[in-house]
This record gives C-alpha cells, structure tokens and sequence, in this order.
C-alpha cells in the first residue's frame, strides 16, 4: 500500500511539472523567437515482485512474478528549436532570421543568443533588443546607428539613408539542443562557441 501511495504521490508532482512547462509555452505563444520546452513522463525505477514475498534466492517455490514500477519521473527538459512562422509587422526595426542562426546581443552576464528580433534605438543610437540588451555586428561590436530610415539586406548589411551602418551578427551552431541553454528572458548561453557560420537571411519588418 505504501509503494501505491508513493506511485501516486510522484506522477501528481511529475504532471504538476509537465502542466507548469505546458502554461509557460502558451503564455508565451505570442512572443516572438520562443523556442517551446518539452517536457515528457518516464518510469522512475521498478522493483521485483516475488510470491511468496521473500527473498527470491530463498525457498525453492518462491517465484519472480515480475516487476513492479514505483512511480513517473519527468525527463530533463529539452528545448525546439524548429522555426516558426513568420509575421509581417511593417516595423523598420524588427527583423526575423529565416532559416538557422541566433542574433547576437551583449547582456550584463556576457553575449547570448536569441530569435527575438524586437529591436529599437537606444538613446545613443544603439541598436537594442526590446530587453535594452545591445545587438552585436558581425565582429561582436556594439551596432550605433545615426538618425535616419534603415534599410537592411537579407545578409543583414545595414545602411541608414543609403550609407552603410555596420552589418548584423548571426551565430549559428551544428546542434543548439545540445550547445544552448535557456538563460535570461527569451535568450540563450552557449556551452561552445559558435561554429563561425552564418546561417539563415534577415527579413525586415517581420518577426
């Protein structure tokens, strides 16, 4: 009865588990570069059955029934990061990466990679995601551009009134299941460094 109640016990804290993961990934439906967590039940560890109940190396006509699972463990979490759909804004400075590839930003724990490309001007003319992290170039510089529209090419070259402005950095890696791990909001921090190729095309004015 025990062991029942154990079993019991740890599949409501297992999908207590997966129905937080599962709230966290439709609060954030709309917001744009979420990569949804997975999360999946497994068996915790089982145990022999024996009948008579005693030792299964004792008397002769003791005999192994089987065994007996002792409860659901939830897997570790895993991240998706197949692309979503596309979404035309209009804005001049929101941009979305087409294809594989992560936007560089510095943060105060150090660069990060993300999809979301909600970006504005700061009051120094930084580029910066809507977090107020700045956007790194190609080179892993901060991006500043003057007053003026922007334009940006699909291998993210940036121009402001026809004059280039730097280019936007993508980072890309063979396998981001396994190299990336979600850190501050809507960003990732890499376990290796990115492999150096740029994968993907910028689309202006869409997310």
């Amino acid at each position: 009865m025990i062991k029942g109640l154990y079993a019991a016990a740890s599949a409501m804290v297992a999908n207590l588990t997966r129905q937080s993961t599962i709230s966290h990934n439709i609060a954030n439906l709309d917001t744009p570069g979420f990569k949804q967590i997975m999360v999946s039940l497994d068996d915790f560890i089982d145990t022999s059955v024996i009948f008579p109940p005693g030792d299964l190396n004792g008397a002769a006509n003791n005999k192994y029934i089987g065994n007996l699972g002792l409860g659901v463990d939830t897997t570790p979490e895993t991240t998706n990061f197949d692309q979503g759909g596309l979404r035309e804004t209009g804005e001049m400075l929101d941009f979305a990466i087409q294809g594989e590839g992560f936007f560089r930003v510095m943060t105060p724990n150090g660069e990060r990679y993300t999809r979301d490309g909600r970006f504005s001007r700061d009051l120094d003319g930084n580029l910066v995601t809507i977090d107020g992290y700045k956007v790194l170039d190609e080179s892993g510089s901060e991006i500043n551009l003057p007053d003026g529209d922007v334009t940006v090419a699909s291998d993210g070259t940036i121009q402001v009134e026809g004059v280039d402005a730097g280019k936007i950095g993508i980072a890309s890696f063979l396998n981001p299941a396994t190299e990336l791990s979600r850190d501050l909001p809507n960003t990732f921090s890499a376990n290796s460094a990115p492999n150096g190729e740029e994968v993907g095309t910028i689309e202006q004015g869409y997310l």
